[in-house]
């Protein structure tokens, strides 16, 4: 096989790679002949789409959403697509944690006051416990369940919202797109943990906020463009949402014009939450056993994306 490196790959790994006899090309190797002949693409960059399809059997994706990569192509060119869902959910759920903590007990307001926090201290900012709080949680893949298990640990009432309305672990109850306002209705926490697919694009907007009782706080680590941003600002300043924690946001970079910077309630970060201690070694494991399989099988071991649904 021949293997385009749009990732990274280490000594060990493209050692592995040559000794089970495959070859691995760089980028900056890549010419018009090569191009013709590559089999696998590990990773994915502009130049991996110069690629030719009707010869390319496989791409091996960097991160769980796959929205960016040209679904339609590789389906009409018979591309299998794997992704690495899984290896982000435990430290997106670490991050919600901390961005609840933040919020809920005063810490935003105390580094936003900076040198004026002891005055502050006497204004008392409002603060909750998280226990005893229903949060409802948009996706139950392995992201929404993780986050689920540990708020669940934590004493809040977790309800999860699928197109299916399958049970998932870490849920207390799980209902379908269709019961999705009636469950709104009752959330202290909205967390959004969907993929972004067309049905998802914009999927919270001014409707959606406008059904909201509660004045939840409102958490998105999936995708910026499934929010509508004009809406949540709008959202926002009514005060439908109590606050926002923003790991992605629509556009990425955020426009330095943006009402959310100067907004206090808004806690935003820079599209963090799922960074993974060692992550080259989580990918490789999953590309090379997904490359193995294709080799001695024709078919993926694991993390194959559905082309059709695009997850």
């Amino acid at each position: 096989m021949k293997i385009l490196n749009s990732f990274s790959l280490e000594p060990a790994q493209r050692q592995a790679l040559e000794n089970a006899g495959h070859t691995v090309i760089e980028e900056d190797q890549l010419d018009a002949t090569t191009a013709q002949q590559i089999d696998v693409i590990y990773g994915w960059h502009t130049v991996s789409a110069t690629v030719n399809f009707d010869h390319l059997q496989f791409v091996q994706a960097m991160s769980a959403g796959v929205d960016y990569l040209p679904l339609a192509e590789f389906a009409k060119h018979h591309v299998l697509l794997a992704n690495t869902s899984g290896i982000h959910a435990e430290p997106i759920a670490e991050y919600v944690l901390g961005a609840l903590f933040t919020i809920s007990r005063g810490i935003l307001p105390a580094i936003r006051a900076g040198r004026q926090m002891w005055s502050l201290r006497q204004e008392r900012p409002p603060m909750t416990l998280l226990n005893g709080l229903t949060v409802v949680i948009f996706g139950t893949g392995h992201i929404g369940s993780t986050i689920a298990a540990k708020l669940h640990a934590l004493g809040l009432h977790t309800i999860g919202v699928s197109a299916h309305g399958r049970p998932a672990a870490g849920f207390d109850d799980v209902v379908t797109d269709a019961e999705m306002t009636r469950v709104i209705r009752t959330a202290d926490i909205v967390i959004n943990a969907l993929p972004l697919t067309p049905a998802t694009r914009y999927f919270y907007n001014a409707k959606f906020f406008a059904a909201l009782d509660r004045q939840p706080l409102f958490v998105n680590i999936g995708r910026g463009a499934s929010v509508e941003t004009t809406a949540l600002v709008q959202a926002l300043q009514a005060q439908q949402l109590r606050a926002a924690v923003l790991d992605v946001v629509d556009p990425e970079p955020l426009p330095q014009t943006s009402p959310l910077w100067d907004m206090d309630q808004v806690l935003l970060t820079p599209h963090i939450s799922g960074t993974v201690p060692h992550l080259r070694d989580q990918v490789f494991k999953i590309f090379n056993e997904n490359l193995q399989s294709l080799v001695s099988r024709g078919q993926l071991a694991s993390h194959q994306v559905d082309l059709s649904r695009g997850y």
